[in-house]
């Protein structure tokens, strides 16, 4: 059975989420809820990692409430916290009475590219981690090199790469972002999800397509620090959950049983420390 280590959950009814008032993402600016991701997902997913959608404590605290409430399906929250506090130590200390397993700020929204190696957020990725938390890494091109260099200043802390990093699929990106993920994977405590890559290869994606992305963060990392995420309900602007579990078993082909056990449930649960 799948881990998926890496889905949302919102309610646009109930609270605001500036990065949805885009006309592209009209198509998903509805509520997503437990019951849906189950029937989304077919019964091939055991568990899931619910991931922060705004930087809002209150969205955490009550992502960590759903997680309680749904019986062992949601089995692990990455939520936020003001990594930039001189207590943000104390604060992940007070959430992980709860299923918390990581925190992620969404760096890729920051207007300073060079946000992650400010000492106040690194000071605050390192009280994370010094915790047993993985601090998951959302960027794109510009936040790249500050990820990478927090990464291998941090070489205790546990990062985990958001999507391969958002490489420009539809766009042809290759090199640069070839090069970044090859230095993360030197990175002894970086692993990486095999997620969002339909989203980034835009409406006409295909397994050709996307499959030179995925092989390079496979032959970096080695199976066993990749783990898969669906991006739901994200993913639903290029596909529906079932076509990305389509891609990803047919991504996985050329992998061992081992490996693709490892991909698809172990290493998440290694990482996140998934009961």
């Amino acid at each position: 059975m799948i881990v998926d280590a890496h889905h949302h959950l919102w309610n646009p009814d109930a609270r605001a989420y500036p990065w949805l008032s885009d006309d592209a993402l009209a198509p998903i600016r509805r509520p997503y809820g437990v019951a849906d991701l189950r029937a989304a997902t077919g019964g091939r997913v055991a568990a899931t990692v619910l991931v922060q959608t705004v930087p809002s404590l209150d969205e955490t605290e009550e992502f960590l409430a759903t997680a309680r409430d749904s019986g062992g399906f949601v089995a692990g929250v990455v939520g936020w916290l003001d990594l930039t506090r001189p207590d943000a130590g104390d604060e992940a200390d007070r959430l992980r009475s709860g299923p918390l397993v990581g925190v992620r700020h969404q760096a890729q929204d920051e207007p300073d590219p060079d946000w992650l190696r400010r000492a106040d957020v690194t000071r605050g990725i390192a009280a994370v981690g010094a915790r047993g938390l993985a601090y998951d890494i959302l960027v794109r091109a510009p936040q790249r090199p500050a990820a990478l260099v927090v990464a291998q200043r941090l070489d205790g802390v546990r990062f985990v790469v958001d999507h391969a990093g958002k490489p420009g699929i539809a766009a042809g990106e290759w090199g640069p972002w070839a090069a970044w993920i090859t230095a993360m994977a030197r990175c002894e405590g970086v692993v990486c999800k095999l997620s969002g890559l339909v989203t980034e290869a835009a409406g006409d994606w295909d397994a050709t397509r996307i499959r030179p992305y995925a092989e390079h963060v496979l032959s970096a990392f080695g199976a066993d620090r990749v783990l898969f995420g669906s991006d739901w309900p994200v993913c639903e602007l290029a596909g529906r959950y079932a076509d990305v579990l389509a891609l990803t078993d047919e991504l996985l082909a050329g992998c061992t049983a081992t490996e693709r056990d490892a991909v698809l449930a172990g290493t998440a649960r290694r990482v996140y420390a998934l009961s």
